[in-house]
């Protein structure tokens, strides 16, 4: 996970997992600090033991960056380091801070995770009040953007095989993870979750809903009330829609399934 002034929310979130029935399913846990925050340190002391950060058994570590990175960069910065270790993970975690469960939903995405050609799963986000959220999306023309931004025409919560998910909590094969490249830096903020999925299914990989996975999800929606949110959501939209590899095959391959005469 990475905090970006987000140190309470990090600090809950170990709590959460601190009490955890079972914890058997986590190797380690990496946190990064992305801009200097002296009372996220200062609450991580107690989790210190004999110099390390524990919960329970498992370990966790630090990552404190000198200048701020990226969403990508700063999870792919994180699984190059677990990589690094004498037993790197068999499976990669990207979660915000702000996410929560009322039921353990660890489980039932690691039994998913194990399917064949899996590219990466994900459960069900709701947000504080219970209502389902819009973490599946269809692609993100701007046709699509102008219908649900200026025309205000329905959410994308009934989408049930999307393009791409919110990367809010994605789990990763870590083979899998490692041979795509992880998240492509060049995306700042915004769209680094687009593209991932994109070149998952690209390269022959599931994108997988876990129905008895259901975790909390307070999304900020930053780019609606932050002038350096939406500039980096307006740059992301501009890369993805110009300089992107994968999104002109996408489209190809969505004209090609629906000029072709199944439909698939």
């Amino acid at each position: 996970m990475v905090s970006h002034g987000h140190g309470a929310q990090v600090l809950a979130l170990l709590q959460l997992l601190s009490a955890a029935p079972d914890l058997s399913w986590c190797q380690r846990i990496w946190i990064t600090i992305n801009v200097p925050e002296p009372k996220l340190l200062d609450g991580l002391r107690p989790w210190q033991v004999n110099g390390e950060y524990c919960i329970g058994r498992i370990k966790f570590f630090l990552i404190v960056n000198r200048h701020p990175l990226g969403f990508g960069a700063n999870h792919n910065q994180a699984f190059l380091k677990d990589r690094s270790q004498n037993s790197p993970s068999k499976y990669f975690v990207v979660m915000n801070p702000d996410i929560s469960w009322s039921a353990d939903p660890w489980l039932a995405l690691l039994d998913s995770a194990c399917q064949p050609e899996v590219g990466c799963v994900y459960p069900i986000q709701i947000d504080g009040k219970g209502r389902p959220q819009d973490y599946r999306r269809l692609l993100p023309t701007p046709w699509a953007l102008w219908k649900r931004h200026v025309l205000k025409s329905a959410s994308e919560r009934d989408v049930h095989i999307p393009d791409w998910v919110s990367a809010a909590l994605l789990l990763f094969p870590a083979e899998v993870f490692a041979e795509i490249q992880g998240f492509d830096e060049r995306y700042h903020m915004y769209c680094e979750d687009v593209d991932i999925c994109l070149r998952l299914q690209l390269a022959g990989y599931r994108l997988v809903g876990v129905s008895n996975a259901c975790v909390t999800h307070t999304a900020r929606r930053a780019s609606r009330s932050d002038a350096h949110h939406l500039l980096w959501h307006i740059r992301s939209l501009w890369r993805l829609w110009f300089s992107s590899a994968c999104w002109r095959f996408w489209r190809q391959r969505h004209a090609l399934r629906t000029h072709s005469p199944r439909g698939r």
